[in-house]
């Protein structure tokens, strides 16, 4: 069972969310917070797989909580569900260490399968902010590449599929690896990029 945590400060968006979750055969919501606060306190607690978090709350927002619940438990996915999709909101989420950014407008297949991914250890992302994502990595492809030393050749194809937006069991499936060979090599890239997350890492991949 994934084991999640809801936080939003609406309660009809708790409420919706709780009901898709609990139609979910392996999805198990363990409790809901209506601020960044408690969100805080019921993850150090609870120990959630996944915390889908909302951003815009009263008292400590949801980046704040992020990037206290992850210096408390980096292990925790952190998948942010908001409706501010804007680069004022996003990078900082990412920094924060959300490994996932979904719109709420989007459909409420894709946050099943968000948090899924999420507890799989990929990075979903609504099509939209992808999108955006990838265009800016492009763009700055126009600039000098970032030099990576020391890179071994399994750890390029790690790369390349961190990039495509893989979990750590798709890497391994598809390169016939261990799931824990895949995290050792992904803790080294993000050494070697000086990326602080996978999310980063995978910027850093598309954008050369």
């Amino acid at each position: 069972m994934i084991r999640v945590l809801l936080v939003d400060d609406q309660h009809l968006i708790r409420a919706g969310l709780r009901m898709l979750c609990d139609a979910q055969p392996d999805i198990e919501v363990i409790g809901e917070a209506d601020n960044g606060r408690d969100a805080v306190t019921l993850a150090a607690r609870l120990v959630p797989d996944v915390v889908v978090m909302d951003l815009r709350m009263p008292g400590v927002d949801g980046i704040t909580a992020t990037g206290r619940i992850l210096a408390d438990r980096p292990a925790t996915r952190v998948l942010v569900l908001t409706t501010f999709g804007d680069d004022d909101h996003l990078y900082p989420a990412l920094t924060a260490g959300a490994c996932g950014f979904l719109l709420k407008d989007a459909p409420p297949g894709d946050l099943v399968d968000g948090v899924r991914r999420a507890a799989a250890g990929g990075s979903p992302f609504s099509e939209e902010v992808l999108q955006r994502l990838v265009r800016r990595a492009v763009h700055a492809r126009a600039e000098p590449p970032r030099p990576v030393a020391g890179l071994t050749a399994r750890e390029q194809d790690v790369l390349t599929l961190v990039a495509e937006g893989l979990s750590n069991t798709e890497i391994a499936d598809r390169l016939h690896i261990g799931v824990t060979t895949v995290k050792t090599h992904i803790t080294s890239l993000m050494t070697k990029t000086d990326s602080p997350n996978r999310v980063r890492l995978a910027l850093f991949a598309r954008g050369g």
